[in-house]
């Protein structure tokens, strides 16, 4: 839902009061975003124990985490949150803020968590956001179906189904799990 009439910037979003909701900006306009339900909030538990399990296990020179937002687009301002995201270590600036944006940092991989009722032209809509802005992989993980698309920086996607092992090169050479590892057991 937009909330805002005037084009905000990165500033105003850092300004906001914390009233417990979610917001992104997009070109300038508040977006409220619909807290996440119980599949969407254990499917993004189960992929950063995945990648972060093969991050740490292998001493790869990167960090991630859930809600990882980036500050994409200026004039007017762009910022998007991923439901997780990975980012190479020597992409971040030196010292690290402690709070606020960084504009042009963005994650070498983001992982949407598609919950039911979302329209596919808003999840093609924001990979292609994530990849304009640099992003190398984004992968739309999808509740209802159980599957998950691999949106590359060349335009291309990929499609894996429940019985399928998901890579993620060039990101994270080495890495692969099941997709059905990735979603939790539908509820009998």
């Amino acid at each position: 839902m937009i909330i805002s009439q005037k084009p905000l910037t990165a500033a105003d979003l850092l300004d906001l009061p914390d009233d417990g909701r979610r917001y992104e900006l997009v070109k300038g306009e508040l977006i409220e975003m619909p807290p996440p339900g119980i599949m969407h909030t254990i499917t993004t538990g189960q992929i950063a124990w995945l990648f972060g399990s093969f991050i740490r296990q292998n001493n790869l020179p990167f960090v991630d985490g859930p809600e990882a937002a980036a500050y994409i687009e200026r004039s007017p301002d762009t910022i998007r949150a991923a439901d997780y995201a990975i980012i190479a270590l020597d992409r971040i600036p030196r010292p690290i803020p402690d709070s606020g944006y960084v504009f042009g940092v963005v994650p070498d991989l983001v992982v949407e968590v598609v919950s039911p009722g979302y329209r596919a032209s808003e999840i093609a809509d924001r990979s292609r956001m994530w990849l304009d802005a640099g992003v190398r992989l984004v992968l739309a993980a999808y509740i209802a179906t159980r599957e998950v698309v691999a949106h590359y920086a060349d335009g291309s996607t990929r499609g894996f189904g429940m019985d399928d092992t998901l890579t993620c090169e060039p990101v994270l050479p080495g890495f692969s799990c099941r997709i059905s590892d990735i979603f939790p057991p539908r509820p009998e």
